[in-house]
C-alpha cells in the first residue's frame, strides 16, 4: 500500500532547521530507504514562491502567494509503501520525534486510492 504523508508547518515561525536535525534527518532517511519503504520525500518551497489555481462556479483563478489567510501549509511530503497504515505511522512518528521539542509540525498521513 503507498501513503502519503504530508508535513504541515508554520512557515512564519522562523526555525530553520538545525546542523543536528538536517544531520538526524539524513541518517533516518537512509533508514527509510534501506527498509525500502521510501517511494519519495522532497521540502517545498515556500508559499510565498507558489500559486493557487482554483476552479470556482466554473472559473479558474490564479491567486500568488503567500497565502497569509493560512496558518499551517504543506512544507514538505514523504511517499512510502508500508504493508499497513500502521506502518506509515510508525515511519511518520519517527520522522516527527527527530525534529525534538522545539518544532510544532504535523503530518496528515493518508493513502493513495489506486484503482488498476
Amino acid at each position: 500500500m503507498r501513503f502519503l504523508s504530508m508535513v504541515r508547518i508554520n512557515e512564519n515561525s522562523g526555525l530553520q532547521p538545525s546542523e543536528k536535525l538536517m544531520s538526524d534527518m539524513g541518517k533516518l532517511l537512509e533508514e527509510v530507504k534501506q527498509a525500502g519503504v521510501m517511494l519519495d520525500t522532497a521540502g517545498l518551497k515556500p508559499t510565498s514562491e507558489g500559486v493557487r489555481v482554483r476552479l470556482a462556479h466554473g472559473k479558474i483563478s490564479v491567486i500568488d502567494g503567500p497565502f497569509t489567510e493560512t496558518k499551517e501549509v504543506i512544507g514538505g511530503y514523504a511517499m512510502m509503501e508500508t504493508k499497513s497504515m500502521e506502518e506509515a505511522i510508525h515511519w511518520t512518528k519517527r520522522f516527527l520525534m527527530v525534529h525534538g521539542d522545539e518544532w510544532d509540525i504535523s503530518c496528515e498521513v493518508r493513502q493513495l486510492d489506486e484503482h488498476r
